[in-house]
């Protein structure tokens, strides 16, 4: 069974970020794939990585996860054209893993899911989270998500009604589970 960590959110619980993770995750785990979330709520917990109030302990739990997960979701909304300082400052926690035998994310592939307002800024925000998936050494998958959310995106349940997007979404979770076999 695959251990994957999913990563992304808001401050704001049940945001638009937060829905579409969670079909993300589903997909993963119908895959056979047991998902560990750390949540928009978690991530508002921790403090600016190495700075005041900063302690060993501090996104321990995150780090452990990592640490142990064979492949990893992110998913970040775009603020002006980029991933949220949230998200970041979540991401910066992961140079604890820099000295171990598998650095950061060394080996594992990475699914990446980007969420905005507009197209423009939800491209450029996957086009981020590649980026530091490279610098971090995973591997993204072939397949990302850049999912335009208004008012209108979702149902009354929370569930995404653009199809497309839903397939896309699915599709990352599915590859990240179908990778996670390959390279690790």
């Amino acid at each position: 069974m695959r251990s994957i960590v999913a990563l992304g959110g808001t401050p704001r619980p049940g945001s638009s970020t937060e829905k579409i993770l969670e079909i993300c995750c589903r997909a993963a785990a119908a895959e056979g794939a047991v998902v560990t979330r750390f949540d928009g709520a978690y991530m508002s917990a921790l403090p600016y990585y190495r700075g005041p109030g900063h302690s060993d302990q501090a996104g321990a739990e995150m780090v452990a996860a990592v640490r142990d997960a064979d492949g990893l979701i992110i998913a970040s909304p775009g603020y002006h054209g980029s991933i949220s300082g949230l998200v970041k400052n979540a991401l910066d926690y992961f140079e604890d893993l820099s000295t171990d035998v598998r650095p950061y994310f060394h080996g594992r592939p990475v699914g990446l899911i980007a969420t905005a307002f507009g197209h423009q800024a939800a491209m450029s925000t996957l086009l981020t989270l590649r980026s530091i998936t490279h610098a971090l050494r995973g591997w993204p998958t072939p397949i990302g998500a850049a999912i335009r959310t208004t008012p209108e995106t979702f149902d009354d349940l929370g569930e995404i009604l653009d199809v497309g997007a839903r397939m896309q979404l699915e599709l990352v979770g599915k590859q990240v589970v179908g990778a996670a076999g390959i390279l690790s």
